[in-house]
């Protein structure tokens, strides 16, 4: 078992709601189900889902019963919020957290965090999302298993966001660096109790914004010289590029109206 990294804001008690199991070392282990409850008073939008997923990345590692039911100590339920606060406040992947993680188990200092007014508006983060994909996009094709361990997300996660037609595979079934970006993005977005269903708004403005696209590009793509095709797709990227950039500055500034 992992150690202590650290404290939740409130500490673990025996009396907290039932669930609790057999004491190890005088500790009280605790159901997933009580430490959902737990866990809710500081991460409303934590799931038993998220738990397993989190379990299934390493992150955590509670004992199992004889008959197969987790059983958490209250070392375990410090790392789950040692994970959840951090993605939650500091926008770390999980890669970066398991680092911070095993330094402290090392007895080190975790690397340092950015401020939490460090964080770039929508439409710096639209440019530097544009900009990554354009970077690590190219060329990429992705199995089903390493698009999933890339978006840190899970088989079921990935089944949904395919049922709401967030994300699609290619004719030979594997997964392009646009439809990472997407599930990277839907990913990090759950985080926040965001479902696909409740992206169907996006994918219904993506498409229209698409055939916007389509209507301009669509004669440059259908002439002869191969010079005025190429054109035609730097544009569509370009018209694409300024889409997500107005909807970024549009976001922006409604929020500082609603502010």
């Amino acid at each position: 078992m992992r150690g202590v990294v650290a404290a939740p804001r409130q500490p673990i008690r025996p009396d907290r709601p039932a669930g609790g199991g057999r004491r190890r070392g005088g500790e009280e282990l605790l159901s997933i189900g009580a430490v959902l409850t737990f866990l809710r008073d500081d991460f409303p939008e934590v799931t038993i889902s998220k738990i397993r997923f989190l379990e299934a990345e390493g992150l955590v590692e509670p004992q199992r019963t004889p008959s197969g039911y987790r059983k958490f100590s209250p070392a375990d339920v410090e790392r789950l919020a040692y994970v959840l606060r951090m993605q939650r406040d500091h926008y770390l992947p999980l890669r970066v957290i398991r680092e911070h993680l095993d330094a402290i188990e090392r007895g080190e200092s975790p690397p340092a965090l950015p401020p939490a007014d460090a964080r770039p508006g929508p439409l710096e983060e639209a440019d530097r999302e544009l900009v990554a994909a354009a970077e690590s996009g190219a060329g990429v094709r992705l199995g089903r298993a390493e698009l999933l361990a890339a978006a840190e997300a899970g088989e079921r996660e990935l089944n949904e966001w395919e049922a709401y037609g967030l994300v699609a595979p290619g004719p030979d079934g594997g997964y392009d660096g646009e439809a990472l970006q997407v599930a990277r993005l839907v990913a990090e977005l759950g985080r926040f109790g965001l479902e696909p269903r409740h992206l169907r708004a996006m994918k219904a403005a993506a498409d229209r914004e698409i055939a916007l696209v389509e209507q301009v590009v669509a004669p440059l793509r259908r002439h002869r010289n191969p010079q005025t095709r190429a054109h035609a797709e730097a544009t569509a990227r370009e018209l694409a590029t300024l889409s997500v950039r107005l909807h970024a500055a549009m976001v922006q500034a409604g929020m500082k109206t609603r502010g």
